[in-house]
């Protein structure tokens, strides 16, 4: 462990406090000069969001350049709501070590990425999360082959792991608190140890259940890999904007909001346009028959009209992207409604 002596010793004193002071500097500028940004996002007539690319169901480019993915449906349900139109987005595919200063320095105008909800993030980084897109958390990959259907049966497994520290966490506190035994390794990366499963050095990998999941589409046989029901970590995660600008921060919470809305009350991409009789005064008030909520976001009376007739519901999105209707074949689990058995829940729109 570095003392404190140890940083004046390696000559690293100046150069945090460089990096201190210029943080302070971003988050200043960020929270001032970018304090509009609905208005920049309209004379732009564009907007950019941050995404995490190359992960399968949340944000890739198809052959044709055509990004697709769950983050990449909330940015273009941002873009409906704001700019009339889903598909004036541009996506910036960002590492996710590069993703907090991208949007701190105004190079996107929010995030849509894998970036885990934590207090550090709400608190110290200039930065805020405007809700949960998908409830995320560390699970376990197997081979079929195993025999195994619940990580209650891993005693005495060989556990491979990328991410250091944080996943070793979470695999002592489940296995401890279940009695069970096990050894592992970790990696530097996912990719060093999905290697090592492959090639049979180690029965188990774990990490995100979204990366898992991506993850067994990249394999040779993917088929005969199974992810683990058991999630044994909290791993939310949702769009993130600056500090400092109210309007900007409810547009995209309540974009985020109007989805899982939407799919309570029903209503579909391909049955909005017949509601429009709808007695109930809900939904008058939703797809802007009525009501005139929608000016104190600043937006027009058909803003949550568009984002379902352009974009759908949360669980098209869910479905087409990460569910039963795409490749990745996942349960909605905790990202079901809840009076579903799931977590999510929107406020009232009134």
């Amino acid at each position: 462990m570095l003392e404190w002596t140890d940083w004046i010793e390696e000559g690293r004193m100046t150069r945090c406090w460089q990096l201190l002071i210029g943080l302070i500097v971003l988050v200043g500028w960020a929270s001032g000069a970018q304090a509009f940004t609905l208005e920049t996002v309209k004379q732009r007539d564009l907007l950019n969001c941050g995404v995490t690319a190359g992960v399968r169901g949340f944000a890739t480019a198809d052959e044709t350049g055509r990004w697709q993915g769950l983050d990449v449906d909330i940015c273009r349900a941002v873009a409906a709501a704001v700019l009339g139109d889903a598909e004036k987005v541009k996506f910036v595919a960002l590492p996710q070590q590069a993703q907090l200063t991208a949007l701190l320095s105004g190079t996107v105008d929010m995030l849509s990425a894998m970036t885990p909800w934590t207090l550090t993030i709400d608190s110290s980084m200039g930065l805020l999360v405007t809700g949960i897109s998908f409830y995320d958390g560390q699970s376990f990959l197997v081979k079929k082959r195993l025999g195994v259907k619940s990580a209650l049966e891993l005693d005495g497994a060989t556990i491979c792991l990328p991410d250091g520290r944080r996943r070793q966490d979470h695999l002592n506190d489940f296995f401890r608190e279940h009695e069970l035994r096990f050894t592992s390794t970790g990696f530097d990366t996912l990719e060093l140890a999905t290697r090592e499963l492959v090639n049979g050095r180690c029965e188990v990998i774990t990490d995100s259940r979204s990366r898992l999941y991506s993850l067994r589409l990249l394999l040779e046989h993917g088929d005969e890999y199974l992810v683990l029901p058991e999630v044994i970590s909290r791993e939310p995660h949702g769009p993130i904007v600056r500090q400092g600008d109210d309007g900007w921060f409810a547009i995209v919470r309540w974009v985020l909001f109007t989805l899982l809305t939407a799919e309570e009350y029903g209503l579909r991409s391909d049955t909005i346009d017949t509601v429009a009789t709808d007695a109930d005064p809900r939904v008058q008030d939703f797809i802007g028959q009525t009501g005139n909520f929608h000016k104190g976001l600043g937006l027009d009376a058909r803003w949550a009209y568009r984002i379902i007739n352009q974009v759908g519901n949360y669980a098209e999105i869910f479905e087409r992207t990460v569910g039963h209707q795409s490749t990745i074949g996942m349960d909605r689990g905790l990202n079901a409604l809840w009076n579903r058995g799931g977590l999510h829940y929107a406020p009232p729109m009134r």
